[in-house]
C-alpha cells in the first residue's frame, strides 16, 4: 500500500482514491446525485426530539457575555454549489470571484523584491527578521525568497503581498530559537482591521518546536503558535507550502479571535474567500488545517499526518488532519488526505460556540486515523443538553477510510470509520471503509449515527476486510437517539438499530425495509 507519510504528494490523491475504492466516478453525475440526496435529506420528516432541561453556570454566562463584545448573531445561509471547471476539477461556485481578485492582486503589485538585497542570509543561523520586514514594506510587493534556510522571529504580511520561495524543501523559513511559544511564523499584519489579497507560495515553514525542549504543552492560547495564520483576511491563497512541527496548527484560517459567545453567535472579523492548495503538514500540536468563524474556504490536494498532539494533555489529544471548527460556513474540501491522526476530517464545534455548517467533502483518504470522519457539536448531544441551533448541512461524497485504529493520541477512543452526532441534514454518498484482517476491531461498529443527529442519508457504503467487527452501521437509540435516517444500498443484516429510533428506512435493490 502507498505510504501516506510526510513525503506523500497529495496531488496523487484523486488517482489513489480511485485505486482504493475501485470507483471511477463520473464527477458530474456524482455532484448531481449528491445534490438530489441532500434535498431529500432536508425533506425527511423531523422526528420528535426529546427536550432536556440544561443548566448553565454563572461563570459560563459571564464568559459568554464577554465574548458577545466580539460576536454577532449567526444567520442561516444555504450551501455553496459545487461545479466542474473546464479541466474537470471540482470547485466552489464562488471561485470565479476569487480568480478575479487574484488578477487584482497581480495588477496591484508594483515591484518585486529579493530578501537577499535587504540583508537576508539563508544559512540557517542569521536572524533575517528585519530583512523580511524591509523587503515587504507596506505591501503591493512580490517578495522572492531564494533557496536556503532563513531564521526569523515572525513575518507579518500587509495587504497586497505575495511571498514566494523556490519550493518546499528548497526554501525554508524557520522560527528563531528565542521566539516565544505563542509566535506565529507567518501571519497577516492586522488581525483587528483585517487584511486582504495575500498569497504565500513555495515554502517550507519550520516552527522549530525543538527550541521549547520537553515542555508538556507547545501552544499558548487562541490562534497563536501556528506556522501560518490568516485572521480576518479577505481573498487569500496558500499554495505549495509545507508546515513542520507547529505548536498548535499547521494552517489556521480564523477570525480575529476565537469566540465562545454561545451557540447562535459567530465571531466578528472573520476570514473569507481563501484557497489552500497542495499543502503538507506534520508534527502538529493540535490540527493540521483548521478553520474558525470563517466563510467560503476552499481546501484541495492537501495531506496532513502524524501529529505530536502536544497542544493537549497526553492521552487526550483531539488532533485532527483537517478540522472545520466553530462557526465556519461554506467550506469545500476536495481530494485531501490524512494519516495517523485522531480524526481524519472533523467537522465540529465546542459547546459554547456555533457549529460549522454547510461543509462539503468531495474526495478524501483517511489512513489509520482513530475516527476517520467525525461530525459533532460537543455539549449538544444528550437529553440534558440544549439542542444545537447551528449543526446543519454536511455533504460528503467519494470517501475512503483505511484501517481505523486505536491511537495513543486519545486513549480509549474506540476506532470508527465515521461518527455522526448532533448534526441534521447529512448526506454520505459513496463511502468505502477498508479494514486490516490482522487487526482486532473488538466488535466495534464501523459507522455510528448517534446523539440526536437526524435527517441523515447514507448511500452506497462498502465495508471490507475487517476482523471481529460489529455492525456496518449502528444507529443508536434511547434518550439520545438519532432519528429520520435513510440507508441505501446496504444489506439490512449489516445494520443495527437501537430502541426508540423513529422514521428509519433501509432501501436495498430488492425493496425498502
Amino acid at each position: 500500500m502507498h505510504n501516506f507519510d510526510k513525503n506523500h504528494d497529495p496531488r496523487q490523491n484523486k488517482v489513489l482514491l480511485e485505486e482504493l475504492t475501485g470507483n471511477k466516478l463520473n464527477l458530474k453525475d456524482l455532484i448531481q446525485e449528491t445534490e438530489i440526496l441532500f434535498q431529500q435529506a432536508c425533506n425527511l420528516s423531523n422526528a420528535h426530539q426529546p427536550k432536556g432541561r440544561p443548566s448553565v453556570s454563572i461563570s459560563e454566562k459571564l464568559e459568554g457575555g464577554l465574548f458577545h463584545l466580539t460576536a454577532k448573531r449567526s444567520q442561516s445561509i444555504g450551501p455553496t454549489r459545487v461545479l466542474l471547471d473546464l479541466d474537470g476539477n471540482l470547485i466552489p461556485e464562488w471561485k470565479k470571484e476569487l480568480d478575479q481578485e487574484y488578477e487584482r492582486l497581480l495588477g496591484n503589485i508594483t515591484k518585486e523584491m529579493n530578501v537577499l538585497d535587504y540583508g537576508a542570509v539563508g544559512d540557517g543561523k542569521t536572524d533575517c527578521t528585519d530583512a523580511f520586514k524591509k523587503a515587504i514594506g507596506n505591501g503591493k510587493v512580490k517578495v522572492v525568497v531564494p533557496p536556503g534556510v532563513y531564521i526569523t522571529k515572525g513575518i507579518y504580511l500587509p495587504s497586497w503581498t505575495w511571498l514566494t520561495g523556490s519550493g518546499t524543501g528548497k526554501t525554508t523559513i524557520k522560527l528563531h530559537d528565542q521566539a516565544p511559544k505563542g509566535c506565529r511564523l507567518i501571519t497577516n499584519m492586522n488581525h483587528w482591521k483585517g487584511n486582504h489579497h495575500l498569497f504565500v507560495h513555495g515554502l517550507s515553514l519550520d516552527w522549530n518546536v525543538e527550541r521549547l525542549g520537553s515542555v508538556p504543552k507547545t501552544s499558548t492560547w487562541g490562534n497563536h503558535s501556528s506556522c501560518l495564520t490568516y485572521a480576518n483576511v479577505t481573498y487569500g491563497w496558500v499554495k505549495n507550502v509545507e508546515a513542520i512541527n507547529p505548536g498548535l496548527h499547521c494552517f489556521d484560517i480564523s477570525s480575529t479571535l476565537y469566540n465562545y459567545a454561545g451557540d447562535g453567535y459567530r465571531a466578528r472579523g472573520r476570514s473569507k474567500y481563501v484557497w489552500l492548495d497542495h499543502l503538507t503538514g506534520y508534527g502538529f500540536g493540535d490540527d493540521g488545517i483548521t478553520t474558525h468563524h470563517s466563510d467560503y474556504i476552499f481546501i484541495s490536494n492537501t495531506h496532513m499526518c502524524d501529529p505530536s498532539g502536544r497542544a493537549h494533555k497526553q492521552g487526550f489529544s483531539n488532533s485532527n488532519g483537517i478540522e472545520i471548527d466553530d462557526g465556519s460556513r461554506n467550506v469545500l474540501l476536495v481530494n485531501n488526505s490524512s494519516a495517523r491522526c485522531f480524526g481524519g476530517v472533523e467537522i465540529k464545534a465546542h459547546q459554547n460556540s456555533s457549529a460549522a455548517s454547510n461543509v462539503q467533502v468531495f474526495g478524501h483518504i483517511s489512513v489509520n486515523d482513530n475516527r476517520a470522519y467525525n461530525f459533532r457539536h460537543i455539549g449538544h448531544h444528550k437529553l440534558n443538553d440544549f439542542e444545537s441551533k447551528s449543526a446543519f448541512n454536511i455533504i460528503a461524497a467519494n470517501l475512503a477510510a483505511v484501517g481505523p485504529v486505536y491511537s495513543d493520541l486519545y486513549k480509549d477512543s474506540a476506532p470508527r470509520g465515521m461518527v455522526i452526532s448532533a448534526y441534521k441534514n447529512v448526506v454520505i454518498n459513496q463511502f468505502t471503509v477498508i479494514g486490516d484482517p490482522n487487526y482486532d476491531f473488538k466488535r466495534n461498529p464501523i459507522i455510528a449515527v448517534q446523539y440526536r443527529s437526524r435527517n441523515v442519508i447514507l448511500n452506497r457504503v462498502k465495508v471490507k476486510d475487517f476482523n471481529n467487527r460489529g455492525a456496518c452501521i449502528k444507529v443508536y437509540g434511547g434518550d439520545n437517539r438519532a432519528d429520520s435516517i435513510t440507508i441505501q444500498d446496504c444489506r439490512p443484516e449489516e445494520i443495527e438499530v437501537g430502541s426508540g429510533v423513529l422514521n428509519i428506512k433501509v432501501e436495498t435493490k430488492t425493496g425498502a425495509h
